[in-house]
């Protein structure tokens, strides 16, 4: 059994002032966490005095007392569109992958305490990057519908990319993937769709109401006179219109009722149950993932101190290490679930690529998942490397991690940068999951190398037309590419932006993993029941 002997000096100073970094650096993103939570809870006043919950509330009640829940995207368009201060991040949604009556759902809720949970473009992005892990995940879904409908302000960024929301939900309801949606309050217009596109709706009495067109535009497109409840409200739907399908008589009963749909729905009676597999914890503390990877990100470490302290029993074979040392491939297993890993210890040389590549076709020979763990400057450059054939065993390397059949996850736990950033299964590659760490950054290049670059190519442009250049100038050019690049490749900007599905603390990334794999090991045994058009009222 090959286990890792850890070389890390816990006791070093390099190693404190990096846990202390990385603890600030998590402190920051749990502080605009909590910023937003605090925002909608300005607003219970006004939800109590309707007899309402508020939205995380409403998913409280919908959970599973104790259950494990993870929470998804948070900070989506953090600083983004409306949000001025990071205290309305989250894209106008809260949702997350929980348990309801002992089946794993993915559950969503319009915040509708921060701006009537109007959608934003990251809202509506973020919306179809959870309803592609429900299809991939196979996972019910359950919506907790409170809404204004998209933000208008960015409506035209939103019009037409919205109708593949509706898309999504009409082709999981034929795959056979249940939808139940509780309408707490307002569905206007489009998103009227969203519950009508459900297999089973509940309709809170005298809060819900359902229509294309409220009141103000009906008058001034067709001058007759409706009130909201007359044109939409709940008991229309369930004993007229025949949209919903269960007539609530509170938030706490539209939770109920969506609970108990569920429970009826024999969602895993058929669902074969592997026999629990053993496992050791790692033999090192997790505590010790804060000071690991170095503040300066020029300085080495080697990624199998973070396979220490993730493995069981911190439990590691090698893959052809002595072939290429920089990147990093063997097997491991998290909580009984076996893996394959591919990690950076530098940049990606031809060997690596190749020796990844092969490894790649191994994991899916054997039907093995595959975690790549993000710490890279990309492909290494030069006149060996071309010589060496970077680009066409790079082009290897990313065509493996393209092709291969096998769930594939992600963490990026430092710099991801340039092609190395798809060949170790960023946001483009479709990773089953991808998390980031609070420390990590995602870029086509380094600021200062970008700044250097621009200062280089503007040089020769102006030297070739016959003007001295300005070092003044070229200085300004240099520092503000730098600084901009720099900005836009911090941990946060990238998950405002969803290129990953939240930021995690470095200390529950095993917890988190093992989450993950133990829902698509279920989706991988799970079979639908699939029809070609899904369930449509009539």
């Amino acid at each position: 059994m090959p286990v890792i002997e850890t070389q890390l000096d816990v006791h070093s100073s390099e190693f404190r002032q990096n846990a202390a970094t990385m603890q600030t650096l998590i402190n920051e993103f749990r502080g605009i966490e909590h910023k937003v939570v605090a925002k909608a809870e300005e607003a219970l006043p006004k939800f109590r005095k309707r007899n309402q919950l508020l939205p995380r509330e409403r998913i409280e009640r919908l959970l599973d007392p104790g259950s494990p829940y993870l929470e998804l995207m948070s900070l989506a368009g953090y600083k983004m569109h409306d949000d001025k201060d990071g205290s309305e991040a989250g894209g106008g949604i809260i949702a997350g992958i929980g348990y309801v009556q002992g089946v794993r759902c993915l559950v969503c809720a319009n915040n509708s305490a921060i701006k009537g949970g109007t959608i934003s473009p990251a809202g509506l992005y973020k919306t179809l990057r959870l309803q592609e892990i429900a299809r991939d995940n196979k996972l019910p879904g359950i919506t907790l519908s409170e809404s204004g409908g998209a933000n208008l302000n960015y409506a035209s960024e939103i019009f037409v990319e919205g109708a593949r929301t509706f898309a999504n939900q009409a082709r999981a309801s034929a795959m056979g993937i249940p939808q139940i949606t509780v309408v707490h309050g307002n569905a206007t217009a489009g998103g009227a769709y969203q519950p009508g596109l459900s297999d089973y709706v509940v309709v809170v009495r005298n809060r819900a109401k359902m229509f294309l067109a409220g009141p103000p535009l009906l008058l001034a497109a067709t001058g007759e006179v409706a009130t909201d409840e007359e044109l939409g409200g709940a008991e229309l739907h369930a004993s007229i219109a025949g949209t919903a399908e269960y007539l609530a008589e509170t938030d706490a009963d539209g939770i109920r009722l969506a609970r108990e749909i569920l429970g009826k729905i024999p969602w895993n009676d058929q669902l074969q149950w592997p026999a629990k597999k053993t496992f050791k914890a790692p033999r090192y503390d997790a505590e010790e993932l804060l000071g690991i990877v170095p503040n300066d990100a020029k300085k080495p470490y080697d990624c199998r101190e973070i396979i220490a302290r993730i493995a069981d029993d911190s439990d590691f074979l090698d893959y052809k290490n002595e072939y290429d040392n920089q990147t990093v491939c063997g097997w491991l297993a998290i909580e009984g679930h076996s893996l394959g890993f591919i990690g950076n210890n530098g940049p990606i040389t031809p060997q690596g690529a190749t020796k990844a590549a092969q490894f790649i076709q191994l994991c899916d020979q054997s039907n093995t998942p595959i975690l790549f763990c993000h710490n890279t400057t990309g492909f290494m450059v030069g006149t060996d490397s071309e010589r060496g054939g970077i680009i066409k065993h790079g082009s290897k390397m990313i065509q493996a991690v393209a092709n291969t059949r096998v769930p594939k996850f992600a963490i990026v736990v430092g710099g991801s940068y340039g092609a190395g950033n798809y060949a170790m299964c960023g946001r483009g590659l479709d990773p089953r999951f991808i998390f980031a760490w609070p420390n990590s950054k995602t870029a086509v290049m380094g600021g200062a190398q970008a700044g250097k670059v621009l200062r280089i190519v503007a040089e020769q442009k102006q030297r070739s037309k016959g003007i001295e250049p300005d070092p003044r100038v070229l200085d300004m050019l240099e520092q503000t590419t730098a600084m901009k690049l720099d900005q836009s490749s911090t941990a946060l900007y990238g998950t405002a932006h969803l290129w990953d599905d939240g930021l995690i603390d470095p200390r529950d990334t095993r917890k988190v993993l093992a989450f993950v794999m133990d829902i698509s090991r279920e989706a991988e045994r799970r079979k639908l029941s699939s029809n070609t058009f899904g369930v449509a009222r009539l």
